[in-house]
């Protein structure tokens, strides 16, 4: 008899313990919703080292990729702790395609197209310049390799992309590069 009292007294007591958890739970998570409103890419935070997406948010020489990054869906991702390793065109890089061409890119219609291009400029793990070979093959994130050649001890993407600047990041590192990678069909 006593163990039957103490076991619906349990039962009793997990019952309002679960309803009380679950009302400060719905509660929580509104709060946090409107506390919150935006992802990793929208923190502030002026003491850290900045991530990829801050790193390239704050040249304008990379205001081109950072329009693309945007209109692709993939500031969030960028912003998140990876590593990786984005080696990111300049604007001018992106200059040099046909006319068109980016802001063909740029249409809701082609986001599927832009994510490739975009995922054939971002590795991930971090691989430092005195790591790359001669003859190396990344994978990239869109699933396809690039190919690095050392030409004068310095590496070459594709066979014609330089790096420009490299720029360590809290998430990874960022090869700024004087041209658009363009993954083969």
């Amino acid at each position: 008899m006593k163990k039957s009292i103490l076991i619906l007294g349990m039962v009793g007591f997990a019952l309002v313990s679960c309803k009380k958890s679950e009302t400060v739970t719905a509660a929580d998570t509104t709060n946090a919703t409107e506390a919150v409103g935006h992802g990793q890419e929208g923190i502030q935070d002026e003491d850290s080292q900045p991530n990829v997406v801050q790193l390239a948010s704050k040249n304008p020489d990379l205001s081109t990729l950072v329009t693309a990054v945007k209109a692709a869906g993939l500031a969030t991702s960028l912003s998140n702790a990876g590593p990786f390793t984005v080696f990111a065109p300049l604007n001018s890089a992106f200059d040099k395609l046909p006319k068109g061409t980016v802001e063909g890119l740029l249409k809701p219609d082609k986001v599927d197209d832009l994510s490739d291009i975009l995922g054939y400029h971002t590795y991930v793990g971090v691989i430092k310049e005195d790591q790359m070979s001669d003859g190396q093959s990344l994978g990239m994130v869109n699933g396809k390799n690039i190919k690095i050649t050392m030409i004068d001890g310095k590496p070459v993407i594709n066979g014609k992309a330089k790096i420009v600047a490299t720029v360590p990041a809290s998430n990874g590192i960022v090869y700024v590069i004087d041209e658009v990678l363009l993954p083969a069909k």
